[in-house]
């Protein structure tokens, strides 16, 4: 009898067990059938309007923009895209597009630009990051979607778009008449020597050749003699993790902290430096500004945190957040926030997001408006999170990167004409047109780009012809030029004039001539 009971006992327990285990993997789990219940739910409504609604509705829009909602709800980063807009976006990361070469988000209803991709029809046309762009061919593009931007802005080489946009701290809406062109997607725009011993690397975003790219401009400036290295990060929106690592692995050392990575739903992460980099030796500057962040936020930190080299600028974007895509059945991803990134002291530079995504983009003018950009002592800054990088130095988190050395932008009415003009196309038409009238005795003259950038000079005759034109293309008065913007607006014909000759070798090393957050950068190199 024991025997038996001890039997029966046996096939009720493994009975039992067996029970559980279905219940736990074969049965939907609360989780899932409140899941089904809402996805049953949205299906119903969607039926509803497909039926009933007043006018006739694409059913599949609606998904899309139900879907971009939700997303949009979790944070500023998160996002849906359609297949089209899909392959746009990632064509600028891997390969070459015809169109007129900016890099955007739809803020507010707005079209922002945030980056505008260099010698790019945009940028050669006036156009600047920070720009909202309100009308294409005379139309208001307010409340457009992100594909119909695309639609809108992107078409054959050679064809024509007119565009108007509002710029921060100027009231006037300006236009732009801009010919669409095929748009190189290399990452760094220019590299080159501004003295015998310090280089200049200006990179433009984190794709996938970047790292190969930046390895070659080192291996070229170190042959020309480069000891010291200015990395201009400014403009710089982000984009691969993998790229921004591969960037750090050149400054650091081996075993380096270069990033940490962590989520809820993901094992933490720490990235540290691996290989021998082509420059862990010698002097290091960072340029970031407003606009730069993610990736470029990333090197700025790892370069500060370890005390590599030295931050110059403003306080970057404020981005810490990590994005993965996922695809879809229909070809379409979306981009989810799937962790927080941490500089090598700990510091999550993110910003708050908590009053919705409009506020958030919108905190980059309210920085203007408050003074930040003329003045250090306007930036917020919670003193409470504090870090210590390597050295022991102090560093904080809670909204971009502070550089070590702050340039504020301009201050002053001595610009004022040189604003005037520059706002509009005329600067940029005219450099076009002075070039073709007259390419063959400036290439004859100055035969490549450094004899260009070295020899070259313009003078009151030049700019006297640019006024004429200006007048003639706005109708207005030609305005007041102090000496100051005189010369910055001759500085600015020569600059464009090498770059319709000789591409941005002959216009970066010009135009940085004054640039004031440059000549801070090589203060602190002899420093």
């Amino acid at each position: 009898m024991k025997h038996n009971n001890w039997i029966i006992f046996l096939y009720l327990l493994i009975a039992f067990l067996f029970g559980v285990s279905v219940a736990v993997n074969f049965l939907p789990s609360r989780k899932t059938v409140l899941l089904n219940t809402q996805n049953n739910k949205l299906n119903e409504v969607m039926q509803y309007i497909n039926q009933y609604y007043v006018d006739s509705v694409n059913i599949d829009s609606v998904y899309d923009q139900a879907i971009s909602s939700v997303l949009h709800s979790l944070d500023p980063h998160s996002a849906y895209a359609t297949p089209a807009e899909n392959k746009t976006m990632m064509e600028s990361l891997n390969g070459a597009f015809e169109g007129v070469g900016i890099q955007f988000n739809i803020m507010n209803d707005t079209v922002m630009v945030i980056s505008t991709i260099s010698g790019g029809p945009a940028e050669k046309s006036g156009v600047r990051a920070g720009d909202r762009i309100v009308t294409v061919n005379g139309k208001s593009i307010i409340g457009t979607s992100n594909e119909q931007v695309f639609k809108l802005l992107r078409g054959k080489k050679g064809t024509k778009v007119k565009i108007g946009v509002i710029r921060p701290g100027f009231k006037d809406i300006y236009a732009y008449e801009i010919t669409r062109n095929v748009i190189p997607t290399y990452t760094i725009d220019v590299a080159y020597m501004t003295d015998p011993h310090t280089g200049y690397i200006k990179m433009n975003e984190f794709g996938s050749t970047t790292v190969k790219e930046f390895q070659d401009a080192i291996y070229k400036l170190k042959k020309k003699g480069m000891t010291s290295m200015i990395l201009d990060l400014r403009g710089n929106s982000g984009g691969f993790l993998d790229a921004a690592i591969g960037v750090c692995d050149e400054f650091l050392g081996k075993n380096q902290k270069i990033v940490s990575v962590e989520g809820l739903k993901v094992r933490p992460e720490i990235i540290y430096a691996t290989h021998k980099g082509n420059f862990e030796k010698g002097k290091l500057v960072v340029l970031i500004d407003d606009f730069s962040a993610s990736a470029a936020e990333i090197v700025a930190g790892a370069v500060q945190d370890n005390d590599r080299g030295m931050i110059v600028g403003r306080r970057s974007f404020g981005k810490g957040l990590v994005q993965r895509q996922f695809d879809l059945s229909d070809k379409s991803t979306i981009r989810l926030t799937t962790a927080r990134y941490h500089t090598p002291s700990g510091r999550c530079i993110q910003r708050d997001y908590k009053n919705g995504t409009e506020a958030y983009y919108e905190e980059i003018y309210e920085r203007l408006a408050r003074g930040e950009m003329e003045n250090i002592d306007s930036i917020k800054q919670d003193k409470s999170i504090a870090y210590k990088t390597v050295g022991g130095r102090t560093v904080y988190g809670g909204g971009g990167i502070m550089p070590d050395y702050f340039v504020p932008i301009h201050q002053g009415n001595d610009l004022d004409g040189y604003y005037m003009v520059a706002n509009t196309a005329a600067l940029v038409q005219f450099a076009f047109n002075y070039t073709n009238d007259h390419k063959t005795e400036l290439k004859k003259q100055f035969p490549d780009a450094v004899t260009f950038r070295t020899k070259a000079s313009f003078s009151d005759k030049e700019l006297n012809q640019m006024l004429n034109y200006y007048t003639k293309l706005t109708g207005k008065k030609a305005p007041y030029l102090t000496a100051n913007s005189k010369k910055e607006l001759k500085l600015w014909i020569k600059a464009l004039i090498g770059r319709n000759l000789y591409g941005n070798d002959a216009f970066y090393p010009v135009i940085n001539e004054t640039d004031e957050t440059i000549l801070k950068a090589k203060q602190v190199i002899k420093k």
